[in-house]
This record gives C-alpha cells, sequence and structure tokens, in this order.
C-alpha cells in the first residue's frame, strides 16, 4: 500500500531526522549532495548514509528512495562521448540496489529545476509560502539576463508589470529575486550566476524540444535494461514549473509528455513521479485525470498544492485547500494500491508531503526553501486523515 516519507537533506539539514518519526514518516528520501554530478555514489557512501539514518533504532527511519540521482548535464546536452557517465550512472545504481534502495526519483529539466520567484511569499496566519510571480521571471529574463528574444514568451500585461517592478525595485531586490531563481533544487552540485547561466543557455540554442526527448529516450535505453535486472524503479520528476524557461525546452509537463516519457521504454522500471504541485501549476493540467491515466506508471508520489493567478503565477497552498483535487489524487492512487496488491505486488507506493508551509515555528529553524518542520507535519497530517478516510471506505488497511 502507500508509504509515509520524508525528504531530508543529509547531515546538515537543519530539519533533523526526529521531525519525520515525529511526522510519522517511516521512509527517508534523500542523496548524496556532496557527490559532484557524474561521480560513483559507492558502497561505503550509500551505507555510511544508512547508517545515519537508521542509527536510533526507535525513530523506526530507513532510507527508500532516492531524491534523486542527478542526470549529468552533458547527458541532457548530448554532449560528446558521454560512456562513462552512462557507466558511472549504472554503477551508482548496482551500489544502490546491493545496499536495498531500489526506487529512484530523477529529472531532466535542463540547467535549473525547480523554479521561484520568491522564497518567502506571505501566507495566512503569519506563514509564508514559496511563489512564482511571472512578471518578476520576466523583469529576470528580459531585463536582468537581457536573454535575446525573450519579450516574445511573455504577454504585454506582463511585460508591462515587469518594467513597472524593475523600474521600483532597488538592487537589493533585484538580487534576491536572482538568487531566488538560481536556488534550483536544494543540495543541487552545481550553482550559476548570470555569465554561467548565459553560457548554459548557448548550449542549449540548437537542441529544443525534440533534442531533449531524444536525449532522454537515449538515458532510458541505457539505464532501463539494467534496472529491471536489479528490480529498480525509475519515478520522473515533472517539470516545476511545467512549461518552457528562458528558451529551454521542458518535456515532462503534461499528460501527454509523461504518455511519450512511459513510452521511450515500455517497462515497469520506465516510471513516473506524480508531482501534484508541479503539475498542478499548469492551467490545462487535471491532476486527478493523471493520476489515474498513469497509475500504473506512478512509482512515487510528491503531494502538495497551488494557487494559480490568470496570468501563470502561482504560490503554494496548504496541502488540502489549493486548486488541486488532492482527495480525488488520493483516491486514484488508492485504487491502484489496490489493483497492485491483487497482482500479488508486495512493494509499497511512498509519498510524501512536499513543499510545506513556513509556519511560526518554522521561522527559526534553518530549512531548505519549502522543507520545513512544522510545515510539512501539518501537511503530511492532513494526507494522513484523507488516506484512512478513503481506506477506511474500502475496508482496506492504508499503509504499508
Amino acid at each position: 500500500m502507500l508509504e509515509e516519507s520524508w525528504r531530508w537533506f543529509g547531515p546538515e539539514d537543519g530539519v533533523p531526522l526526529s521531525a519525520a518519526a515525529d511526522a510519522g514518516a517511516t521512509g527517508i528520501v534523500t542523496a548524496l549532495h556532496h557527490i559532484p554530478y557524474g561521480e560513483v555514489w559507492t558502497v561505503d557512501e550509500i551505507a555510511r548514509r544508512q547508517h545515519v539514518i537508521a542509527a536510533d533504532p526507535t525513530l523506526g527511519l530507513h532510507w527508500n528512495v532516492v531524491e534523486s540521482l542527478p542526470v549529468h548535464e552533458a547527458i541532457k546536452i548530448g554532449d560528446g562521448d558521454l560512456a562513462t557517465l552512462f557507466e558511472n550512472y549504472r554503477q551508482s545504481m548496482r551500489n544502490l540496489a546491493a545496499c536495498g534502495i531500489t526506487t529512484i526519483c530523477y529529472n531532466f529539466m535542463p540547467v535549473l529545476d525547480w523554479t521561484r520567484t520568491d522564497l518567502r511569499s506571505p501566507a495566512e496566519q503569519g506563514a509564508t509560502a514559496l511563489r512564482f510571480n511571472m512578471h518578476e521571471f520576466a523583469a529576470f529574463d528580459c531585463l536582468m539576463l537581457n536573454r535575446e528574444g525573450a519579450e516574445a514568451d511573455y504577454g504585454d500585461a506582463v511585460l508591462e508589470r515587469a518594467r513597472e517592478w524593475f523600474a521600483a525595485s532597488s538592487e537589493s531586490e533585484k538580487a534576491n529575486l536572482s538568487a531566488s531563481i538560481f536556488a534550483g533544487l536544494p543540495g543541487a552540485f552545481d550553482r550559476y550566476d548570470l555569465p554561467d547561466l548565459r553560457r548554459m543557455l548557448a548550449r542549449y540554442r540548437d537542441i529544443g524540444r525534440d533534442g531533449l526527448r531524444a536525449n532522454l529516450q537515449r538515458f532510458l535505453r541505457e539505464v532501463t535494461p539494467l534496472a529491471e535486472e536489479l528490480g529498480m524503479r525509475f519515478a520522473i520528476h515533472p517539470d516545476d514549473p511545467p512549461w518552457p524557461l528562458l528558451g529551454l525546452p521542458r518535456i515532462v509537463g503534461s499528460a501527454e509528455d509523461i504518455a511519450f516519457v512511459t513510452g521511450c521504454v515500455a517497462s515497469p522500471a520506465n516510471g513516473i513521479t506524480l508531482c501534484t504541485g508541479s503539475l498542478g501549476a499548469g492551467a490545462s493540467n487535471d491532476c486527478p485525470a493523471i493520476a489515474r491515466q498513469f497509475a500504473s506508471a506512478i512509482n512515487f508520489a510528491h503531494l502538495r498544492n497551488v494557487r494559480k493567478d490568470a496570468d501563470g503565477s502561482f504560490q503554494e497552498a496548504q496541502h488540502l485547500t489549493g486548486d488541486v483535487d488532492m482527495v480525488a489524487v488520493i483516491d486514484a492512487l488508492l485504487d491502484e494500491c489496490i489493483r497492485r496488491r491483487d497482482a500479488g505486488e508486495t512493494r509499497a507506493l511512498p509519498f510524501r508531503p512536499d513543499h510545506g508551509h513556513a509556519l511560526i515555528l518554522d521561522q527559526n529553524i534553518a530549512h531548505h526553501p519549502g522543507y520545513t518542520a512544522a510545515g510539512r507535519l501539518r501537511g503530511l497530517a492532513e494526507l494522513r486523515g484523507v488516506i484512512h478516510a478513503l481506506a477506511s471506505l474500502r475496508g482496506v488497511a492504508p499503509f504499508a
């Protein structure tokens, strides 16, 4: 059935493992963020992290999902002789499997991972939340990065607001915008400034959507046979937000995109992470429908919510109160868990609360953006309540 999980960024994370146990999670979702992209994760390094997670047996925690085993930028670009990078990736897979870790979440977003313009946007009752303002991103793209042709990617109203924001903003506000956009995936090894970003964008200039799709298909063909052999499950994370940014193609943002990914290599090892926040930011995405359409391919789930504005801006919402019908999503996940159980599958479906608000208790605790203690505890408690209610109606046990 379902397995309650918790993202943890390793020993440097300001939110301790005890918070995961307090929240009721048993699975820890983590990665070896200190190892540069493209290098092998050794058995010793993996086992060392497992030992830290399981050191206090009273917490009842174990490492259940890798998030993520990062795909080197050269693989996304399709740049040069990639044989060593592919073999290093496969060796890391072998080493993870040898340690009993068989679910890998990864993404294929070029250059930047998740992208926000404000990491501390005011929310209800004194909390803060992550936010993406379309006009601020347009100001960064058109007026700070000065990307050639950028204006064509935005409507007139957004560009007007961007110019107004830029004219009224101080240098520190502009610097804060850049820092928010460059925050990327917490723990990411590569960081950029504006000159670095321009150089990376130039490397993608001639790739386009079809080229990036081809490079993803090549990656999947390189790793899926071994994943099948090892009993591993891959779970590609949707693009966040699910549309092109900075002229870069993004290829995992809709039901049509997911159909392409899962069709690249037909295998139970080639699956998806159902991220209801990433997909939910797309105006045309119906998350419950996507959950049902691709239920058999869901190998991991991020359950979070967003509220969208008409211009494409969005803000992280509380887990049950945004635009995504979370009850309907969980309903679909439970139906899939029952189908798998009846088919004789014993592997649990891990999920985690994602991007909790920074509640008042969180604001004096160091944490990665979105990865709070109290905010995620509240989110997991709310999700658990929905899961128990829906499972009770079915007469089944909700958790593995």
